[in-house]
């Protein structure tokens, strides 16, 4: 009798067994068609419209592989960076590292392109610099996070910096790579599409690794940024290509400046320069959040939910709004840039001050999810600026000092939300603060003219 029921109990552990493993392969096989399926339709609509032909549709691919290492990195440093050392202690070495950071982007970034002009392969070597700098550190992390290590912080913000800088060169290769059926505000938000693609595919695959330690997720972006390294390097020659361009400058008189070499200056055009001032506010607020938020929820935590679960929710509410923001730019018939970008702003400062009254869950939520989709909007109504206000001869330097401009913006948002006390109502009251006297300055400084793009975004 014994023996027949611990036989039927055999029995039984085993259809279980053979059911979860049915099921464990069953669900593998459907994630894994989601994921082929997912990658097919992304590369298909990579090379349309030219884009294979002219090489855009491998800058497109370039960018989902630097997403995704990004996205590992961030999942791997969530419970690390900021919640396992000492307030005082991350809040001073990051704000000195994020401060050094300041040089580069100050001085640096503004001499980057007509310095690789010079020389051949510049750009390509550039964008590959940023990749192999971005997979060292990412190395150093994993080193850094398993022997808790002093190189911690110093690695994480040159993997921060690093990125800012890829943005940059990226912004600059863009034009050189545009279909002539393609415009070029399509084929940014069809790059960034591939990075939230990117990133998204990745993001699951870097929590799995964590689970074995955040070593792990950071050695699998290490590998991420070696394959992207030779990606970069194997891009088209014609990212190379200054043939043709001249440089954007900020200089007065007439619209056309002397010829300096063989790259004629152009003066900012009025409605570029708007648009520039006004997306800096919200690239403001999105550095400024970053780093005020990351330090404010581990010391003021809403009820009982745990801070990484808090800031996960609010960059999460940041991510949804800045794809919700590219969705509406690839669907949207005609955009008005000038009115775009002044509502973003204004709506940074509204959602700002709600959320500094009535500081809860709700509220920071709808704060994430309102600076990520006015900064997309507002960055999509620039480059729609700048396709059209711009001669083509210089969008690429149009679009690389605009880029640089921005970051800077970001770095000095991060800046002040590291330096602010970890009051929430004061801090979130001197972002809207800020948001408003720069909405003014853009308001008096606007130009009388400012047109709307036609056709829109």
């Amino acid at each position: 009798m014994t023996t027949d029921r611990t036989r039927r109990t055999s029995v039984g552990a085993g259809r279980a067994a053979g059911a979860v493993r049915r099921g464990v392969s069953g669900a593998t096989r459907a994630t894994g068609r989601a994921g082929r399926f997912t990658v097919q339709q992304a590369r298909r609509a990579a090379r349309a419209e030219g884009a294979g032909d002219t090489g855009l549709s491998r800058l497109i691919g370039l960018h989902a592989l630097s997403a995704a290492g990004d996205a590992a990195v961030a999942i791997s440093l969530a419970g690390t960076l900021f919640f396992q050392v000492p307030t005082g202690e991350a809040r001073g070495q990051v704000a000195l590292f994020l401060g050094l950071t300041m040089l580069p982007f100050a001085i640096v970034a503004p001499l980057i392109g007509p310095f690789l002009d010079r020389f051949t392969h510049g750009r390509r070597w550039a964008i590959g610099s940023t990749m192999a700098i971005r997979g060292f550190l990412c190395w150093v992390l994993a080193t850094a996070v398993a022997t808790d290590s002093r190189w911690l912080f110093p690695a994480a913000l040159g993997c921060l910096v690093a990125s800012k800088a890829y943005a940059v060169t990226r912004a600059a290769a863009v034009p050189r790579l545009l279909p002539h059926r393609l415009t070029l505000v399509k084929a940014n938000a069809r790059v960034s599409l591939a990075g939230v693609v990117g990133a998204g595919l990745s993001a699951p695959i870097a929590v799995l690794a964590a689970t074995a330690g955040s070593e792990w997720s950071l050695r699998y972006g290490f590998a991420l940024f070696v394959i992207a390294t030779v990606w970069a390097i194997r891009l088209p020659e014609r990212v190379d290509s200054s043939l043709g361009e001249g440089t954007l400058v900020l200089m007065r008189g007439s619209s056309i400046g002397a010829v300096v070499g063989r790259r004629p200056r152009t003066r900012v055009p009025p409605a570029v320069a708007f648009a520039l001032r006004a997306n800096c506010g919200p690239r403001w607020l999105s550095g400024f959040l970053t780093m005020f938020m990351a330090f404010l929820l581990r010391d003021n935590p809403i009820g009982e939910w745990r801070p990484e679960v808090l800031l996960g929710l609010v960059i999460g509410a940041a991510g949804l709004g800045n794809t919700l923001g590219i969705a509406l730019g690839s669907l949207l018939r005609r955009i008005d840039p000038a009115l775009t970008v002044v509502l973003a702003l204004l709506a940074d400062a509204a959602v700002a001050l709600l959320g500094a009254l009535f500081y809860s869950l709700v509220p920071l939520v709808l704060l994430g999810l309102t600076a990520g989709l006015a900064q997309s909007l507002a960055k999509l109504s620039l480059d729609s600026t700048i396709q059209r206000d711009v001669p083509e001869r210089i969008q690429a330097s149009a679009f690389a000092r605009s880029d640089t401009t921005l970051q800077l913006a970001w770095v000095i948002g991060g800046f002040v939300g590291i330096a602010m006390p970890l009051m929430p109502r004061l801090g979130l009251g001197v972002a809207c603060g800020v948001l408003a006297a720069w909405a003014v300055f853009v308001f008096t400084t606007r130009p009388r003219h400012v047109g709307t793009a036609p056709g829109g975004a």
